[in-house]
């Protein structure tokens, strides 16, 4: 696997994989993300993958950087392909795709061609992958949506979107954790909390997990503890 560090911070290093976002890359750094916390242990403080690269935070009580590449570049050096197919896990989320709760769900159908139900059943048919989580904590972005479907983000932003929102932007998908400002489509509502401090780990979505989406009606929706309030807001 070939890989380059940088130095971001007194106790931070950042290791760059490529340049190209592309599925293949996100599991390498998963798969690396995976080994590296598991290996280095309390001798991290913080070990955060992205798209092509992972941001590690070292405790400088335990190391300085020559001790911690000298362990980082013998692990890197071990993966192999083997490795870097393992299968990751898979979480399946319920989604009420809705207009009462998805305003943008008629205007991606009218914009790809299609019926409502169609849309739903193209983001549905789809298994995504956690490329990252940023925005917000627990925001994870999932790729990638179907080609007829994906949308651009809405050219004036939302002042508020209600947490559990599902939306798209351009071939991403991704579910709004709490009540935020945002510019993403939003087709539909989870009645999960993708973010919960009372809960380990606190984020539903870890990097590197795959995701289904299956559709579900008002009552079950409702019985799953989803709300209707929480309007959005331009």
């Amino acid at each position: 696997m070939l890989w380059r560090y940088e130095i971001t911070g007194v106790d931070t290093i950042t290791l760059h994989f490529g340049d190209r976002i592309e599925l293949a890359l996100t599991q390498k750094v998963h798969t690396a993300t995976r080994r590296l916390s598991a290996e280095l242990g309390n001798r991290l403080i913080d070990c955060a993958p992205s798209y092509t690269s992972i941001m590690l935070r070292y405790d400088l009580l335990q190391d300085d950087l020559a001790s911690l590449m000298a362990t980082v570049a013998p692990i890197l050096s071990s993966l192999h392909d083997t490795d870097e197919n393992e299968e990751p896990p898979l979480v399946n989320i319920p989604v009420f795709y809705h207009p009462s709760v998805g305003p943008d769900l008629e205007r991606i159908a009218g914009r790809a061609g299609i019926s409502t139900e169609q849309v739903i059943e193209l983001h549905t048919a789809q298994t995504y992958h956690v490329f990252a989580i940023g925005f917000a904590p627990g925001f994870a972005y999932l790729g990638e949506v179907p080609k007829s479907i994906a949308t651009p983000r809405l050219a004036t932003p939302r002042q508020n979107v209600p947490a559990g929102s599902l939306g798209i932007a351009d071939t991403q998908t991704a579910i709004y954790p709490r009540n935020s400002p945002g510019g993403w489509n939003i087709i539909g509502r989870t009645p999960l909390a993708m973010f919960d401090t009372r809960r380990e780990p606190n984020s539903l979505l870890q990097a590197g997990q795959r995701v289904r989406f299956h559709p579900i009606d008002r009552d079950e929706y409702l019985a799953l503890g989803g709300e209707l309030d929480g309007g959005f807001a331009r």
